[in-house]
């Protein structure tokens, strides 16, 4: 991955500008036997770490495949504060 900011990698401010310009959107899709499923999608770096996060702050289990997160159940309604609490901004998460 090329510098972009010209500052050493230690100070992990690509990083913050990565999150910084992400838009994230959470939305719901009913699976097998009408079990809600959460899908999160915009996340493209660090995706083990807050997958784990995610699943350990809301007790639940949850994967990441075809380059999005998905959570067993409706978590709608926490996701917000969670993402926010991880580094992103509210007005990148949009919450179908």
């Amino acid at each position: 991955m090329k510098n972009i900011t010209g500052l050493p990698e230690e100070l992990g401010i690509e990083e913050a500008l990565e999150k910084e310009e992400v838009k994230i959107r959470v939305y719901i899709e009913t699976r097998r036997f009408g079990k809600p499923t959460t899908i999160i999608e915009g996340i493209t770096k660090d995706v083990k770490t807050i997958l784990k996060e995610l699943r350990r702050r809301l007790a639940c289990g949850g994967t990441f495949k075809d380059n999005h997160i998905e959570l067993q159940g409706d978590h709608r309604k926490r996701i917000k504060e969670v993402l926010v609490s991880l580094g992103f901004k509210e007005e990148q998460i949009e919450i179908l």
